[in-house]
């Protein structure tokens, strides 16, 4: 464990004064012995030419006094992104063994001047023209609104890294579909191909930072693949990086004209590919609506464009629908996305969508509830972004009916009114790199939150994502960022950063590349107070106790299953269906009770013995109860309600209360949802 820094200080000033006796006494030291260390956290070569790191000081190691690890976390970052979508959509590379020169090269069509740079154009506006030059003088990018190169050269995740940050989540990405549009290609545009790249260029990444540090295992950057390895990576002062995978159509499961392409089989050797190459967490859908779930929309003129890319690829566009709750997806608006709406086929277009209509008809499909449970299974963290508000619903439904903490919303695009259903859980929240005042504002809002809950704060960087990030505020702004400053932890120096002829200063580039994010914490420090920082700080435990969580689940022990159950009524159609109060308790999503069409109707089953009951899962069919209790009972006689609501809904229910001991349960219902009477598919019953 790290000495607080001033009696670290102290004790160095001892060890001084000693080796000055020493040196009268002896005599002058060999000229190789006097030279300083230069400390395990310094490289004893780099490339050449490369950027420079201007952080001075060791980097901390250890826990705090309560033996929990101590940083920043980025939950969302990608690093290998231009190894995705064909390769030359991001143009550069994160790591090269002839520096920074060869890293940081534009994309070639870039050239001279950017007239070609059309990805550019459609990002950002103007005509995309720029000077593709890059070392020594970088004169345009990296920027903070340059969507198009890379930002995260292995010498900028380092100073980040050296600022105080101990967790990355790398997301490995792609999109099949933006390949197949996309005018400059050098590669295929299957996703999974794509995915297995960016994990072995990633691994090639570590093995470079070893090789600058003396060899396998003594560089800072460290794969972790379970939260135990990155608890210890950063006990020594290193950098835990994660792999995730952020794609539109994962293992194949594309949707053609509503119809599946890809199965159960699929999405299972998918799953185990992407744990055995070391992938602890993703996103099912991103973008498109997929075999899985529907998406959460992109709005103004992006989301028209992505709203083509989706009927290119599925042969259908977004629908949308009123929302059923407080929470909605993006609007989608009808701006106008003329390069984009070019691709269609002759007579077809957008269509135009209700301003009142915000919520994506499409939720979590059954391929997409195997592909939760699947992660759950595999003790892998399901990535609750960018999935429809239906989709999102759903799955926190699956979630809770396991009571799986396992769930990460890593750059804000989840709807915030589920924040506190996903930290009840024990998931972990992050929120997008934005401007200092906007992103202190939103930490200050769910302050609350996060105390009653006692959970850290993170932030998504999502570099190289295509998203944009935090302007400069001005050089004149009355409170800039003072260089140098000290890091969070106090133990380093930052000034400002250089790569060749360019400084960066925060005040006037903004989050220019990777290296910027001690800056903008310093920004944030400024803006929004030290209590945000101080968050943030803790924002590493946090996430890796969700993660550890996950990996200790266990599915709990339905003590319905083949329990005997009895009914008020059983709805009767002909001799060959059967609608017993057994069917919901026999392990089959394929059958169910359904009850005579009137109120008051029950189902009860009999445990065989009291045994406590904390969580009862009730699968609802379309013909679902809207008002209902759980009750229990010693006798089947006396009964106490444990839990009710008079907002129920179709699909998995999962009701908690005090741990109680019963050997009776039994679900009353009081008010149909539908014309139709009650019908369960499955009620599991838990103990934990």
């Amino acid at each position: 464990m790290a000495q607080p820094p001033r009696r670290r200080l102290r004790s160095l000033t001892v060890v001084s004064l000693l080796l000055a006796v020493m040196s009268l006494v002896l005599g002058p030291m060999p000229s190789s012995a006097a030279e300083p260390d230069p400390g395990w956290w310094t490289p004893t070569a780099r490339p050449t030419p490369d950027a420079q790191i201007d952080v001075t000081g060791e980097p901390f190691k250890g826990t705090d006094a309560q033996g929990r690890v101590r940083g920043f976390v980025d939950a969302h970052d990608h690093i290998m992104a231009n190894e995705g979508f064909g390769g030359r959509l991001i143009c550069g590379k994160p790591f090269s063994e002839q520096g920074v020169a060869d890293a940081l090269k534009d994309c070639p069509e870039h050239y001279p001047d950017g007239s070609l740079a059309i990805f550019d154009f459609v990002t950002k506006g103007g005509d995309g023209k720029h000077d593709p030059n890059g070392w020594p003088t970088f004169k345009d990018w990296p920027a903070h609104d340059s969507l198009t190169h890379q930002q995260n050269y292995y010498a900028e995740i380092e100073r980040a890294w050296r600022g105080g940050q101990r967790v990355l989540v790398n997301d490995l990405v792609t999109n099949g579909v933006i390949c197949s549009v996309y005018f400059f290609k050098d590669r295929s545009c299957d996703e999974m191909t794509a995915i297995r790249l960016e994990a072995k260029k990633s691994y090639d990444m570590q093995a470079f930072i070893d090789k600058m540090y003396g060899g396998p295992g003594k560089g800072w950057f460290r794969i972790v693949t379970n939260s135990a390895q990155a608890r210890g990576v950063i006990e020594q002062g290193k950098l835990a990086v994660v792999l995730g995978v952020e794609t539109s159509e994962p293992f194949g499961c594309k949707q053609i004209l509503d119809i599946a392409q890809c199965s159960k089989e699929d999405i299972d050797r998918g799953l185990d590919e992407l744990h055995e190459l070391g992938v602890s967490s993703m996103f099912l859908c991103h973008k498109f609506d997929n075999a899985l779930c529907g998406v959460r929309y992109d709005s103004g003129a992006l989301g028209t464009a992505i709203n083509v890319g989706q009927f290119l690829s599925t042969g259908t566009f977004w629908k949308t629908e009123t929302c059923r709750g407080p929470q909605h997806d993006n609007p989608i608006g009808n701006a106008v996305a003329a390069e984009a709406e070019k691709q269609l086929p002759k007579g077809v277009a957008v269509p135009s969508y209700a301003s009142g209509a915000q919520c994506n008809t499409r939720g979590l499909t059954s391929l997409g509830e195997y592909a939760v449970r699947g992660l759950m299974k595999r003790h892998m963290m399901l990535e609750i972004d960018h999935m429809s508000v239906k989709a999102a619903d759903q799955a926190f439904d699956v979630l809770e009916s396991e009571s799986y903490p396992g769930v990460i919303s890593s750059h804000s695009w989840m709807d915030l009114g589920w924040t506190e259903r996903l930290y009840k859980l024990g998931g972990f929240a992050t929120q997008y790199m934005s401007g200092s005042a906007a992103f202190s504002a939103e930490a200050r809002r769910t302050d609350a939150l996060r105390e009653k809950y006692q959970v850290g704060y993170g932030y998504g960087t999502d570099m190289n994502g295509v998203g944009g990030w935090p302007a400069p505020r001005g050089g004149d702004t009355p409170n800039p960022v003072k260089y140098p400053f000290r890091s969070t932890d106090g133990g380093s120096v930052i000034d400002k950063q250089t790569t060749g002829e360019r400084t960066w200063d925060f005040n006037t580039d903004g989050a220019a590349h990777y290296g910027m994010v001690p800056d903008w914490i310093e920004d944030i420090r400024i803006v929004g107070g030290q209590e945000v920082v101080d968050d943030l700080f803790t924002g590493a435990e946090s996430y890796l106790r969700t993660w550890g969580n996950a990996e200790k689940h266990e599915s709990g022990v339905n003590l319905a299953s083949g329990a005997a159950a009895s009914a008020s009524t059983s709805e009767w159609w002909n001799p060959f269906v059967s609608f017993a109060p057994g069917k919901a308790v026999d392990g089959d999503k394929d059958t169910r009770w359904a009850s005579e069409w009137n109120n008051d109707q029950w189902l009860q089953i009999d445990l065989g013995s009291a045994k406590p009951v904390k969580r009862v899962t009730l699968d609802w069919e379309a013909a679902y109860a809207k008002s209902y209790r759980i009750e229990l009972s010693q006798d089947g006689k006396n009964w106490q309600t444990a839990w009710s609501t008079a907002a129920g809904d179709s699909g998995l229910a999962t009701a908690w209360f005090a741990r109680t001991p019963a050997r009776y349960v039994r679900i009353h219902g009081l008010e149909r949802g539908t014309q139709w009477g009650y019908s369960l598919q499955e009620v599991g019953v838990y103990s934990d």
